[in-house]
């Protein structure tokens, strides 16, 4: 599959590697493709070069990687995902799925930061990314636990859960085919992509439980009696 995804880095590195090495074409999109850009230090990753020497993916602009695309991931910080996703432009979004990784979280005042006011309450950073981009199939997925294990499950010992919300089943359906390749188990569906406010308001707490357990390898298992 011709995957595309934005955003550069930790969690779309993460992502686009992993991909890549299943088999799948990854092209990460970024804003200004160039020399500079590719050697640039970023937090918490690896540069761009350095990426794609390890990983096989190549890097283009995020138009280009979008237009190429099959299924898009949106591994962008939240604040500045719908910028992102424009400048992908809707007509290479349509018809497409659209994974949406990104939380709407606000790190202005420090530690622990909190959901942007405007993409939270009664609405969430995937339901307005399904407004803004109508055509598009968004799967909000992978948005509740960290890089390293939305592809590597098994990082966190016993039974554990990845959340999925969209309006269409069949892109459910891919992103589930996904999840389950990179080894997830028990994957639960929240409903339609209203489904994105329960699942990105979980961040807060994710948030809290790395802080006072001392490791992001944290998540959570749903019971039902």
């Amino acid at each position: 599959m011709k995957i595309g995804m934005i955003g550069s880095g930790v969690v779309g590195q993460t992502l686009g590697a992993k991909l890549a090495a299943l088999g799948h074409e990854v092209t990460m999109g970024i804003r200004a493709p160039g020399p500079e850009e590719m050697a640039r230090p970023r937090d918490n990753a690896a540069t761009l070069a350095e990426w794609t020497a390890k990983s096989g993916g190549r890097v283009a602009s995020i138009a280009e990687a979008a237009a190429g695309a099959e299924t898009v991931f949106n591994a962008t910080h939240g604040e500045a995902s719908l910028a992102a996703l424009a400048a992908a432009g809707k007509a290479s979004l349509a018809g497409k799925v659209l994974v949406d990784v990104a939380n709407p979280l606000d790190f202005s005042r420090g530690m622990p930061p909190f959901l942007v006011p405007a993409l939270s309450g009664p609405t969430s950073l995937g339901e307005e990314i399904q407004k803004a981009f109508p055509d598009a199939l968004v799967v909000k997925a992978f948005n509740t636990v960290a890089a390293a294990v939305m592809v590597d499950p098994s990082l966190i010992p016993g039974e554990h859960d990845l959340f999925v919300a969209g309006n269409d089943a069949g892109a459910k359906a891919r992103v589930t085919e996904i999840a389950r390749a990179f080894g997830w188990k028990n994957i639960v569906d929240l409903g339609d992509i209203a489904g994105a406010r329960a699942s990105e308001a979980l961040l807060p707490f994710w948030v809290r439980q790395w802080m006072v357990g001392g490791s992001p390898l944290v998540n959570i298992r749903v019971a039902r009696g």
